[in-house]
């Protein structure tokens, strides 16, 4: 009822065509996402590409699948965005830039990564094109950053409207050293920033694509929430890129359903993080909603990555263990059901994100860290109850019970020889 209202609320704001672009861009983002995939599916098979399962690689899938799904993605959020984003009149120039931009680094992240999908690659190669492609996003040019920059956080406790004299608790805006997006020494703080969030938010959803149909569905309600805070705050033609990118990544999710047709592959995981990325920090003040509705995950990642750097090893290296929903795994769950976990606690914290007032959105990011702390001592606990099941003294048999049972009363002693 909270989103309701909140969207009934902005309604009044936009014209019915204004809405209706975005509901059809989305649309047919979908239907194209949907199409498209089918084609990927049958190029991958007629040339195989695909993912084989490998003794040295733990997998859940027993068959090869197609990989390549990002491809698809990618070309039907572009289609869409060409056909009812950048020939829409409302589209500023910065704006048009920042797309184009965007565009470029997608382009990057797609091309690379599906060559890594096919061929494989090191992860310090891909760490670099991550890198090359936030440069891109930045749009450095004459004394100027013409693409997208993290230069400062709405404040929390900050007042509506900045006025002179007003202390800094009070802004608005917290800055990063800088006020504007232009390229000075005192930049570099707010250029690691954004670097640091387009890496983390891009890996984190690579990290997060280990089952069937997760990342898929956890970063198409992500998106939808991006949209509906976009309405909600009057942003028509982010609200309208950010439609589109739902659709195309909604669109993808029958075919990664389990058990899965294609995979997205890092072609896709990296493409939907760093359009998360882009579209969580551009018009500013939805970096909250993004945190509290990826918070889960973002935690999940930041614990195993600090585990692994305590122990000295590489925080890219592949796991099938320690990252949440294979833990979940473990305790029996399947895919789809570890699905609907993550669909759920993503939807609840969209839609808290949603209804709670700037002033208290640090109480949702709270919950949201003792949601996951929550989680981990659950799950550890039930590790070690399973753990001493397992090394727990089997009882000895009679004889009556070990012929009732078909094992032979020295088939224990000898297999454990």
């Amino acid at each position: 009822m909270a989103l309701l209202r909140i969207v009934e609320a902005q309604v009044s704001s936009f014209s019915l065509p204004d809405l209706l672009l975005i509901l059809g861009g989305g649309a047919v983002a979908f239907l194209l996402s949907y199409l498209f995939t089918f084609g990927v599916i049958k190029f991958c098979t007629r040339f195989d590409l695909l993912d084989r399962p490998t003794k040295e690689r733990d997998r859940i899938h027993k068959k090869p699948v197609p990989r390549l799904g990002g491809v698809a993605i990618f070309l039907a959020f572009v289609v869409a965005s060409l056909i009812f984003y950048a020939s829409n009149h409302e589209v500023k120039p910065d704006e048009m830039i920042r797309f184009i931009l965007l565009m470029a680094a997608s382009l990057l992240l797609v091309a690379v990564h599906a060559y890594d999908d096919v061929r494989g690659m090191r992860a310090l190669h891909k760490f670099i094109v991550q890198s090359l492609a936030v440069v891109i996003i930045l749009g450095p040019w004459n004394w100027h950053f013409y693409g997208i920059i993290l230069f400062g956080f709405s404040n929390p406790f900050g007042v509506a409207v900045e006025h002179p004299g007003l202390p800094w608790y009070q802004q608005p805006i917290i800055s990063i050293l800088i006020h504007k997006p232009e390229i000075t020494w005192l930049a570099i703080p707010a250029v690691i920033v954004t670097w640091f969030w387009f890496t983390g938010m891009t890996n984190t959803i690579n990290f997060v694509d280990g089952l069937d149909g997760l990342a898929t569905g956890v970063v198409g309600i992500t998106g939808f929430f991006i949209t509906i805070i976009s309405i909600y705050l009057g942003q028509y033609t982010i609200g309208l890129l950010a439609g589109i990118f739902t659709g195309a990544v909604l669109g993808f999710l029958p075919h990664n359903w389990s058990p899965a047709k294609i995979f997205m592959g890092d072609s896709g995981a990296q493409f939907l993080g760093f359009m998360l990325a882009a579209l969580s920090i551009m018009g500013g003040a939805k970096l909250a909603l993004a945190l509290m509705v990826l918070g889960v995950p973002i935690l999940d990642v930041a614990v195993i990555i600090a585990s692994r750097l305590r122990r000295g090893q590489s925080f890219a290296q592949p796991d099938t263990t320690s990252h949440l929903h294979y833990r979940l795994m473990a305790t029996g769950l399947n895919a789809k059901q570890i699905c609907y976990i993550f669909y759920g606690l993503t939807t609840a914290f969209g839609i808290l994100a949603l209804s709670l007032p700037k002033g208290v959105k640090i109480v949702g990011l709270l919950l949201v860290g003792a949601t996951m702390l929550f989680l981990t001592f659950w799950l550890d606990n039930l590790q070690k109850q399973r753990e001493t099941l397992l090394n727990s003294p089997r009882p000895p048999l009679s004889d009556e019970q070990e012929s009732a049972s078909g094992e032979h009363p020295h088939a224990r002693l000898q297999t454990e020889g």
